[in-house]
């Protein structure tokens, strides 16, 4: 019997220019402000961070791993590679992206292994957010990509228990919902999800927030009341105001 081609859906994608205004944003500053915005726990738990010191932002293809079952995964799948869809989300990539992937916190199966991820990356992918594993980590390190991962192994993805569900629909990616374009704001902190439409009134609030702080900092650094600085209270507002025409923001 003649297999079916394929067929995969792309994601819609934020414009650079809000992209842009996440500049400077941490994670943290993200969860914060989404938090007061109602999001409660927009944390990816489970990823931590393989690339110490890189920082990503960009919109979320997603991928979805479920448990083998044989009448849907039979086990010569994997002799037509094509047939696999953790290759297929790979080729959706656009400079900017980044993959996140419900791989269920399997610590037996490698998502994807360094040349995979080399096609992301020459394909202009950004970083990885797995709630599982990814082998041939050495030299995936080396990618320039960030890596947010639970572990790594040198078992192949389909190797155990799992095989790639869905491409590019929604996931809960170390229990968190990840929808599809959503935009994912990682650094060594960790990865945070930030709904696409609460995504503009988060960058403005945040860029606020990272403003005062840096303010904040210099002041408790040079000796400053913690009462007075932190969380910025209103008498030091002028303060702040006047430090911001100094530095032209």
């Amino acid at each position: 019997m003649t297999q079916e081609p394929v067929q995969t859906q792309d994601i819609e994608r934020p414009s650079k220019e809000l992209i842009a205004k996440f500049d400077g944003i941490s994670s943290a500053t993200a969860a914060g402000e989404l938090s007061r915005m109602g999001i409660k726990n927009p944390f990816i738990q489970g990823p931590t961070a393989w690339t110490p010191g890189k920082t990503v932002v960009g919109p979320a293809l997603t991928l979805q791993f479920m448990p083998k079952r044989e009448d849907l995964y039979p086990d010569q799948e994997y002799t037509d590679p094509e047939i696999q869809l953790h290759r297929h989300v790979l080729y959706h990539t656009q400079p900017g992206d980044i993959v996140v992937v419900d791989a269920r916190g399997e610590l037996s199966s490698g998502v994807f292994g360094e040349m995979m991820l080399t096609y992301f990356m020459g394909k202009g992918g950004i970083g990885a957010v797995i709630d599982g594993c990814i082998r041939d980590s050495a030299n995936a390190k080396e990618l320039g990509i960030g890596l947010w991962l639970k572990g790594v192994t040198p078992n192949f993805h389909t190797q155990t228990v799992q095989f790639p569900f869905a491409v590019n629909v929604p996931i809960a990616c170390g229990g968190t919902l990840v929808m599809p374009g959503d935009i994912i704001v990682a650094d060594d902190d960790g990865a945070v999800s930030v709904p696409i439409a609460m995504a503009e009134e988060l960058a403005e609030h945040a860029s606020e927030h990272a403003e005062w702080e840096e303010f904040s900092r210099e002041k408790l650094e040079a000796g400053g009341d913690l009462r007075r600085y932190y969380p910025l209270k209103d008498e030091a507002r002028p303060e702040y105001e006047e430090w911001k025409k100094a530095h032209g923001k």
